[in-house]
């Protein structure tokens, strides 16, 4: 049976400019910190690799690909956290949903250190912030568990935008700072404030077309609205059920430099937030600004495609900038830069095409730090008998970024009602794929992904049916993971003949980084376990209970 929600009332206007004074205090940084250097294993790691090893020496090509690629040091110390989750209560989540979301938020609660932070919000018709931003010392996390062990759903409509601004008020509210900061924000309904069913008893089908000219802009606070170099922090969004606004949900997780993970399995809702938490408590570097200089005289920077981060090139074509933003411990960036290479003069035997550097901020020490790749050169021989293969690195990109363009072009077409259509151009991603130089080889890991996960889509966009109960959602979904570069999860049941059917899959994920994976283990050992001793549990009111004596305690 769908959920439904039935607001009592109309619901409330947000509540704005509230002032939350009262974080807990941080502790003065470790000498090391204070003193700074670099930290033993390196900094960040540029790279620039041209598309061909060399180009005749008479010859001048448009649009030349040099493939710039940086990748954050892996096992540095950790930056302490500031995290606000914005839970949705409202009606629909009664029963066995709001258990899974506090089992998911206790989970969360015990991976956070003495010098994180949290804050819990809620909303329904309303929002209110059921716990202070605290460290999560033993006290501070037996608090907020008994916080989330007594929360109830209320009957009174679902106002996202609330929601996030007490969420937002949370943060701009703070007397003191941690290095890094996010929202976690999870709903699974339909918003009933702006969107088309707003100040209605009327709870939106789950066959409901894509709400045209809703402006979900307005569900993001403004200050997180605001160019990625002053937003307060990123909001990352979780679709729960097939009932929720993918597109509202999207469109908040794009506005704020978040992601966007639809959990239409609502026992998976644990591993996806454990999936962001293992991210978020492993960045690594902050604020990275990358610039391309061209060497040559008489090369020009064309075109940047950096996908969600902002780029720009100067009006003389003779540099550009890309605001790569925040990397996790052993994350990768890679963006593609086309130029223009001009014909090269009868003595030069090489051209110097662009320089690559980074000036970012260490999250763990907060210092300043510089990387510089090496100059991307290619030769230039009098005569090219035969043009080289692509450098397989370049080729691999520019497989990703035209799935990538081919999913959200599925995404139009399919919202206008063409879902054959949409089908078709995912089919047709997949065969450039299946033909590309990595994507023939069959031992290409990214290339692999993207197939398994285009056919899956493919699967889900061609019925109506389909597609609104969970097409849409997995494509945005798959639209956050590759505009931003980073694992968006997409728990669905899957009944691809490539798996078993019935059983709980994710489509293609190439992004996860070793602290997301190591956290989602984590998660599925502690399902494992509490699945395994299922009968020994106490009740809820017993764990209260219990909660309650560990604070006396403490």
């Amino acid at each position: 049976m769908p959920d439904t929600k039935f607001p009592l009332f109309a619901a409330p206007p947000p509540l704005t400019g509230i002032s939350f004074h009262d974080d807990d205090p941080l502790d003065p940084p470790p000498p090391a910190a204070v003193a700074g250097g670099a930290a033993a294993n390196g900094g960040l790691v540029l790279k620039a690799q041209p598309e061909f090893p060399a180009l005749g020496r008479g010859a001048s090509r448009d649009k030349f690909a040099v493939l710039v690629d940086a990748t954050a040091p892996s096992d540095v110390a950790r930056a302490p956290l500031d995290l606000v989750t914005v839970l949705d209560v409202s009606g629909s989540m009664q029963g066995l949903k709001l258990e899974l979301v506090k089992r998911a938020m206790c989970f969360v609660v015990d991976q956070l250190g003495p010098a994180d932070r949290l804050s819990v919000v809620t909303f329904s018709g309303r929002a209110r912030r059921v716990t202070r931003l605290a460290r999560m010392s033993g006290a501070g996390k037996a608090a907020a568990k008994l916080a989330v062990e007594s929360l109830n759903v209320k009957w009174t409509g679902t106002n996202i935008g609330d929601g996030l601004c007490v969420g937002a008020d949370v943060l701009s509210s703070r007397r003191q700072k941690n290095a890094v900061a996010a929202i976690i924000l999870l709903s699974d309904g339909q918003d009933t404030v702006i969107g088309p069913y707003a100040h209605t008893s009327v709870q939106p089908p789950a066959l409901a077309s894509a709400s045209a000219g809703t402006n979900y802009a307005s569900l993001v606070p403004p200050a997180f609205a605001h160019a990625a170099a002053s937003r307060p922090a990123p909001i990352h969004t979780f679709g729960f059920g097939a009932d929720h606004d993918p597109a509202a949900m999207h469109a908040v997780a794009a506005g704020t430099g978040g992601t966007f993970s639809f959990v239409k399995d609502e026992a998976a809702v644990q591993d996806a937030f454990a999936r962001c938490v293992g991210g978020l408590l492993s960045v690594a570097v902050q604020d990275a600004r990358l610039a391309v200089t061209c060497l040559h005289r008489g090369v020009r920077v064309q075109e940047v495609r950096s996908g969600a981060y902002g780029s720009s090139v100067a009006a003389d074509g003779r540099s550009a900038t890309i605001d790569a933003g925040e990397l996790y411990d052993g994350e990768r960036r890679r963006f593609l830069v086309l130029v223009y290479v001009p014909r090269a003069r009868a003595a030069e035997s090489s051209t110097r095409l662009v320089k690559v550097t980074c000036e970012y901020r260490d999250a763990a020490t907060g210092h300043a730090a510089r990387a510089a790749a090496p100059a991307a050169v290619i030769q230039r021989p009098l005569e090219l008998e035969h043009m080289p293969a692509p450098a397989i690195e370049v080729e691999r990109e520019r497989v990703r970024l035209a799935a990538a363009e081919g999913i959200a072009a599925a995404r139009e077409a399919a919202d206008g009602g063409q879902h054959a259509g949409a089908a078709r151009i995912l089919d047709a991603r997949l065969r450039e794929v299946e033909r590309s130089a990595p994507g023939a080889a069959g031992d290409d890991p990214t290339c692999e992904a993207i197939k398994e996960e285009l056919r899956d889509l493919s699967a889900r966009v061609g019925d109506r049916r389909e597609y609104q109960q969970t097409g849409r959602a997995c494509l945005l979904a798959g639209m956050s993971a590759h505009a931003q570069q980073r694992a968006a999860g997409v728990e669905v049941i899957t009944s691809s003949p490539a798996t078993a059917a019935g059983k709980a899959t994710a489509t293609a994920r190439a992004y996860l980084t070793p602290k997301m994976e190591e956290m989602v283990e984590l998660s599925r050992e502690s399902s494992r376990k509490r699945r395994g001793s299922s009968s020994q549990q106490p009740s809820r009111q017993d764990a209260i209970k219990q909660i309650k004596q560990d604070l006396i305690e403490l």
